[in-house]
C-alpha cells in the first residue's frame, strides 16, 4: 500500500528529528557523565535530558496540535495524557544504562500513538547510523547512513534453530530457565529496542519479556515489528495496548511468525 506524499513526508521528518537527537546523544558518548536516579532508581544523563528537550520541541513544531508524552515529561503531561486520544509518545534515550557502560545498544525511539495502539515507529541507532520506521499497515523499513532504504520482513520460524533475544541486564530468572531448556535455540542479548528490530530483520524470532518496562520502551518498535509482520503481545496473547491507566507494560512475547504458537512454547516448559 503506498503512502500519500504527506504522510511520506511525516515519517521523513520524524525520522529527522530522531537522527538530530541521535546526534545530540552522541556529544556525551563515551565522555566522564554526571549521573542523576530518578524516583525508580533508573539513571538520568545529560544526554536523556539533550535529545529530549530536542525531540519534544521539533515534534511540537512540526505537528502542534498533537501532545508530545516523553519519559523525561514532567508529572503534569503524565497525568493528563490520559485525556489524549492521539499524540506522540518518546523515549529520548533507550538504553541508558548501555549508554553510561558506553556501549551503543541505546536507541531515540518516537512513535504516534492513535487511541491505544502505536501507528507510527521510528528507532534510529546513534552509534551506527541506521534508522527503522514502520507504518501501520504501510510496512516496516531500515535506513543504514547514506543508503537507501530497504523493507523489512520478519521470517519463518524453525523450532530447532530459534534465535531468541533476551535483554543484557533485564533478562530475569523466567527467561534464564527458558534458554536453558532450549538446547538448539541461539541467544542474542542486547540492550534498547534493538531487540524488536533485530526480529523485524528476520534476524531473530522471539524476544519473550517478563520484567517490567514502560510504554515509551516499547511503543515504537512494536509499531516497525508490526509492519514487518510480526506482533507484540502479553502472555495471554493479546495485542500490547498503550495509554492504559499505569504506562507499565504486561509481561510480553515479541516475535516475527505468528503461526508458531509461542505461548505454547512456554507452557510447555513451564513458563506459561
Amino acid at each position: 500500500m503506498r503512502m500519500s506524499r504527506t504522510e511520506e513526508a511525516l515519517v521523513a521528518a520524524v525520522c529527522d528529528v530522531a537522527r538530530e537527537a541521535g546526534r545530540a546523544t552522541l556529544r556525551f558518548h563515551g565522555g566522564p557523565l554526571d549521573v542523576e536516579r530518578k524516583a525508580d532508581d533508573s539513571p538520568l544523563t545529560a544526554a536523556d535530558k539533550a535529545a529530549h528537550t530536542l525531540i519534544v520541541g521539533a515534534l511540537r513544531r512540526l505537528t502542534p496540535e498533537l501532545p508530545v508524552l516523553s519519559e523525561e515529561s514532567d508529572e503534569r503531561e503524565l497525568t493528563e495524557r490520559r485525556q489524549w486520544s492521539n499524540y506522540w509518545l518518546v523515549d529520548p534515550l533507550d538504553g541508558t544504562k548501555e549508554f553510561i557502560k558506553g556501549s551503543g545498544e541505546f536507541t531515540v525511539n518516537i512513535a504516534l500513538i492513535s487511541g491505544t495502539q502505536p501507528v507510527l515507529g521510528v528507532v534510529h541507532v546513534p552509534v551506527t547510523g541506521v534508522t527503522y520506521w514502520g507504518r501501520q499497515g504501510r510496512g516496516a523499513f531500515r535506513a543504514d547512513a547514506g543508503q537507501a532504504p530497504v523493507e523489512l520482513h520478519t521470517r519463518p520460524a524453525d523450532p530447532e534453530r530459534l534465535v531468541i533475544v533476551a535483554s543484557r541486564d533485564h533478562a530475569g530468572p523466567r527467561v534464564e530457565a527458558l534458554l536453558a531448556r532450549l538446547p538448539t535455540a541461539k541467544t542474542a542479548n542486547m540492550g534498547s529496542s534493538l531487540k524488536f528490530c533485530l526480529i523485524a530483520e528476520g534476524k531473530a524470532d522471539f524476544y519473550p519479556r517478563f520484567q517490567p518496562t514502560s510504554e515509551w520502551d516499547t511503543a515504537a518498535a512494536q509499531c516497525v515489528l508490526e509492519a514487518a509482520g510480526g506482533a507484540v503481545t502479553d502472555t495471554g496473547g493479546r495485542r500490547l495496548a498503550y495509554n492504559k491507566e499505569q504506562l507499565i507494560n504486561p509481561s510480553f512475547l515479541a516475535f516475527g511468525d505468528a503461526r508458531q504458537d509461542w505461548r505454547a512454547l512456554l507452557e510447555e516448559r513451564g513458563d506459561g
